[in-house]
Order: structure tokens, then sequence, then C-alpha cells
């Protein structure tokens, strides 16, 4: 299929796809069939195999899928063997918590810098990555050529440094700064973050339950 023309809902289902391959191989188990897959997943055996269609398809008539090969085949689709380099931006509570808890190396990155402002956490380490001044933040990126940077920061913040970091080549934004991140600059990848929008939902099926 040709390069832009799957589908954003299917991309978005790739790793979830991967997540639970990864479940299965360590479970031991060496094939599955759509049919049982879909029932793990809670998708249909024809959505899965529609999915997988879109990048060339990988399962055998009477067979189903190697669970391994699939899951790694996914995994290069992703580009998870990239290691991009990414710098977070922003040490308060929500950027504590992903540079601790995330494990970017599994997931195609390296976190290589962390910034702040805060002249308390300056000099502090985070997952063995030590807190630099944000005053340091363009000299590295000229330095370094970070692919991606994590947005922990306030809109108004965030606006103007993004534009800075496409000067600095900076390719792609993970936001989590309550916003919908909007660049338009070719080659500029954003991927907008909202857990309250994610809760909102929460609730919202909650409450048709209990209609």
């Amino acid at each position: 299929m040709p390069k832009g023309s799957v589908s954003a809902s299917v991309i978005r289902r790739l790793p979830r796809y991967h997540r639970f391959l990864r479940e299965l191989a360590d479970d031991g188990v060496v094939r599955i069939s759509s049919g049982d897959l879909a029932a793990r997943m809670g998708l249909t055996a024809s959505q899965i195999r529609q999915d997988l269609n879109c990048f060339g398809g990988f399962g055998q008539q009477g067979y189903g899928y190697n669970v391994q090969s699939l899951y790694e085949e996914i995994g290069r689709i992703l580009g998870l063997g990239t290691h991009r380099r990414a710098v977070l931006i922003g040490a308060g509570n929500l950027g504590r918590a992903i540079a601790q808890h995330m494990d970017f190396v599994s997931r195609g990155f390296e976190l290589s810098a962390i910034f702040d402002l805060d002249p308390e956490l300056i000099g502090r380490q985070i997952a063995g990555v030590a807190i630099q001044n944000i005053t340091a933040l363009y000299d590295y990126c000229k330095r370094m050529n970070p692919t991606v940077a994590i947005l922990c920061i306030p809109k108004e913040a965030a606006i103007k440094l993004s534009r800075d970091l496409v000067s600095l080549g900076v390719r792609g934004f993970w936001n989590f700064s309550h916003y919908d991140l909007a660049l338009d600059y070719e080659g500029i990848v954003v991927e907008n973050v909202h857990l309250g929008d994610s809760l909102s939902i929460l609730c919202y099926r909650l409450s048709e339950m209990e209609k």
C-alpha cells in the first residue's frame, strides 16, 4: 500500500496489536488465528485481517499467524528499532512520571536529556538523566540533533518553544501541554496527548450504562 494511504485508525491499533502479541509470546503461544486474536482484543477477525492486509498480510490460511514473527513485523512497521534521540521539556510531576516509567527504548526512542527552568530541579537525575537548565536547550539541540521533543509545559511556552525547536531540527512532538499543538511545517509530526479526554470518555461510558 502506498505511503500515507493507511488510515489513522489502523495506525493507532498497531501498538495494541504489538502489545497483545508480546504478551502471547511471553505466555509461550506460537501461533494464533485471527478469530482467537480478535476475541482477546475485543475486535473482529475481519477487522484484524483488514488492518494487517494494509501492510501485506502475514497469516497463512489454515495456520493463522506466527506470534513471534507478527510481533517482530509490527515492531518493524512501527519503527521501534530506530532509537531516535528525544528530549523532555518540563520536569514537573507529569514530566518526571513519564521519564521514570516510560520504556522509551522498546518504543523506538532514547531519552537523552531533560530540561526545566526550576532551579530546585536542575541537577537532579530522573531515570539516570540529569535535569538541565532550559537555557542550555538550544545549544544541546545544535550539538546532539534530537529528533523528538516531549512537551510537559504550559500552552504559552509550548507554542513558542515548539517553533524554535523546529528550526533546530526537531521533527516530532509528543505534546502533553493541554492543548492541540498545530505546526504548519512540512515533515513535522505532532502527537497531542490529552489524559483528561480519556477520563471524560470513561465518564461518558459509565453514564450511558447508568441510563
